[in-house]
Order: C-alpha cells, then structure tokens, then sequence
C-alpha cells in the first residue's frame, strides 16, 4: 500500500498513541516519543513495523508520540493511518482479524 500523503490517527490521550504517516522514498523510520520508551521503544516500534508490513507498507517515515498505548491500541491506530495515507477505504476487515495474538 503506497502512502500518498501525511495522515494520522489516534489523541494525546492516556493510554493512547498517536501515529503519523508521512510519504518516503524508501523504506520505513519510526520516530518514538514515549514516556516508556526506555522499558517499551523497542516493542512499539515492532508493533509498527509489523503492521506496516502486514499492510503492504514499504516506504514511510512514521512519528509516533505514545501515552502508554497497548499493543492494540498501537495496532489499530498504525492500521487507520495507513488507510488514511493511502486514501482507501477498502478494509479487509477478515485479514486483519486473523492477526489478533
């Protein structure tokens, strides 16, 4: 899936992260910043890499800016913002059930 523009999805909310996607030539950057990262950074960043390559993403920078989010939480934002980067709406919805660990 290609990222067309910048996007995100999420708040600053407790327990929440925030996830925006913006347009690379190639391959993907995370930029964290977390209360947590230094217990968590390296967790959070898997959970974002493996969403995005679950989805097809090969070229984005990411920023992220968590507030203690879980793993589904950082899932389903990471997800929403690919879809708005992309412009898509198609959600396979069954796909990305069967990720659930």
């Amino acid at each position: 899936m290609n990222i067309n523009h910048d996007a995100s999805a999420g708040s600053l909310e407790s327990c929440d992260i925030i996830v925006t996607l913006l347009p690379a030539q190639e391959g993907i950057s995370i930029d964290l910043e977390s209360s947590v990262k230094d217990q968590f950074g390296v967790r959070i960043e898997e959970e974002i890499r493996r969403t995005l390559d679950r989805l097809g993403v090969t070229a984005a920078q990411v920023r992220a800016q968590d507030q203690g989010a879980l793993d589904c939480t950082i899932k389903a934002r990471t997800i929403a913002a690919v879809y708005r980067a992309a412009d898509r709406q198609d959600v396979d919805w069954e796909e990305i059930n069967s990720w659930i660990d």
